[in-house]
């Protein structure tokens, strides 16, 4: 992270791949109750990637069940066909693949115009370059640090180096914009991830498996992305 660049709040955004979907909503009550900050929808069409997951549908339902946002990861060809979809569902911000649609602009700038927040996001092979003109459209920018489309892969530590470069950009142009990392983020990989610049971590493994239940590995991963910023504002 950048030396002039004021740390960002920590966010925890839990990926619901792993949760139990025949009881969704208790699902997302337990992770209200241990203090995440967002929930992480990952969206699969079969086609962009290769599994197929939550329809709008399924979302709307959800929406009673907490208060907390809901984050719509689209990762579908041809997103502008479903955004409205999403955005009527609740999904307060949505985050498209730059590598999933021709009309990148249009397709952020339709996300604003229905009311919900923009985001974009780019895959383990895609350069920053590829988003670096549509920065002042989103509120955040989501490096994979795994290849999408399954949960519990491992950290692809190589993009720590855009996400150096990103938030680099974001100062130097002095953007209000989160970076967001997805994949293998753990307790051993969380402080790497916050030193290169990321502040809204999701994380689905971690969470659900971890032994001491949720509020423990909610807390754990917070715990060490807050001292990781706070040692790099120090140094």
């Amino acid at each position: 992270m950048p030396s002039d660049a004021t740390p960002r709040p920590v966010q925890i955004a839990p990926s619901v791949l792993p949760a139990d979907f025949s009881k969704m909503g208790e699902e997302l009550k337990a992770l209200a109750d241990a203090g995440v900050d967002r929930i992480h929808w990952d969206v699969m069409d079969g086609q962009f990637v290769p599994n197929m997951t939550f329809g709008p549908a399924m979302i709307a339902a959800c929406r009673s069940a907490t208060d907390l946002p809901f984050e719509a990861h689209l990762m579908v060809n041809t997103p502008e066909v479903l955004l409205s979809e999403y955005i009527d569902a609740g999904c307060e911000l949505i985050t498209i693949h730059a590598e999933s649609t021709v009309h990148l602009h249009r397709c952020l700038s339709q996300i604003n115009e229905g009311g919900s927040r923009a985001a974009v996001t780019i895959v383990p092979s895609t350069p920053i370059s590829a988003i670096e003109h549509v920065l002042d459209l989103v509120d955040m920018v989501l490096i994979m640090t795994v290849n999408p489309g399954f949960g519990g892969q491992a950290y692809i530590a190589s993009q720590e180096a855009k996400v150096r470069e990103l938030r680099r950009l974001i100062v130097e142009r002095d953007l209000d914009v989160d970076i967001e990392v997805d994949g293998g983020i753990a307790p051993a990989t969380i402080a790497a991830a916050t030193g290169a610049g990321a502040n809204v971590f999701v994380a689905g493994s971690a969470l659900f498996r971890d032994p001491a239940g949720l509020a423990h590995a909610v807390e754990d991963l917070r715990t060490r992305a807050v001292a990781a910023q706070a040692g790099i504002h120090a140094a």
